[in-house]
């Protein structure tokens, strides 16, 4: 049956920047599918709205905490995870953060974190996870690219950069690790209610122009995230492999 290829039962996944917003629904939606289901929040203690929920839906879960900018913190969580939990079969790597300033202002700084965040720490973490999937015989990664892996933004000149990166990194990967039976893929999501994008629903100016061009004629929920990456989870995917799946209410096609 089809819709046996879409169950993740037997499945531990690590849902990285998983304490609120898109993080968060696509762990319970991995759960809802039947994995065991470790949350990564910045300091101990964050995720724990998201356990509560995982908690109800009968599956295991657990509390990853680190800071994704220091460069030790993805090949500890990773140790951590499969030491406690024996496997890792699925890494979907949303932790992210972003920094608004002009391009002739941006400081060096911020360029520095939001490189480190966004692409730097996925390297890491997917390198981890893969060296350990290779040792299991495959598994799923699934990452958080952006509208702006396609497009240049305005004033986010780091934000944009790392996610592009993620949209390369993604098929660099793929090219790699398909032989090992990884599947290696990306969300690109448009524009979804979070406190990431809290600044843009404020400003009325812009708010009605980003409305004007979704086809759809609002901003996405967290839960609008939720069966791609399910799907990107499963079975149902395997023959997948470095795709970027846009899930824009229509942005992109306008």
């Amino acid at each position: 049956m089809i819709l046996d290829k879409f169950k993740l039962d037997g499945k531990v996944a690590f849902v990285t920047g998983s304490s609120s917003g898109l993080g968060q629904a696509m762990a319970i939606a991995l759960a809802e599918a039947g994995a065991d289901v470790v949350c990564h929040a910045r300091k101990a203690g964050g995720a724990s709205e998201t356990l509560e929920k995982i908690a109800a839906t009968g599956r295991k879960t657990a509390e990853a905490a680190g800071d994704m900018s220091d460069k030790e913190t993805p090949r500890r969580l990773i140790d951590e995870i499969t030491e406690k939990f024996g496997r890792i079969d699925i890494l979907v790597n949303n932790a992210g953060t972003i920094r608004r300033s002009p391009a002739v202002d941006f400081t060096e700084e911020d360029w520095a974190f939001v490189l480190e965040v966004n692409l730097s720490s996925i390297f890491r973490l997917s390198q981890a996870a893969a060296r350990k999937m290779i040792e299991q015989g495959g598994g799923k990664i699934v990452n958080i690219a952006s509208l702006l892996s396609f497009q240049g933004g305005i004033t986010v000149p780091a934000y944009t950069a790392s996610k592009s990166g993620v949209a390369g990194l993604t098929k660099a990967f793929a090219n790699e690790w398909a032989k090992h039976n990884i599947n290696v893929n990306a969300i690109a999501p448009g524009y979804f209610a979070t406190s990431n994008t809290a600044a843009l629903q404020a400003d009325e100016n812009r708010n009605r122009q980003i409305l004007e061009r979704i086809p759809a004629g609002h901003w996405g929920n967290p839960e609008d995230l939720a069966g791609a990456a399910v799907f990107l989870s499963s079975p149902a995917s395997d023959y997948m492999q470095g795709h970027v799946l846009v899930v824009d209410g229509g942005w992109m096609a306008r």
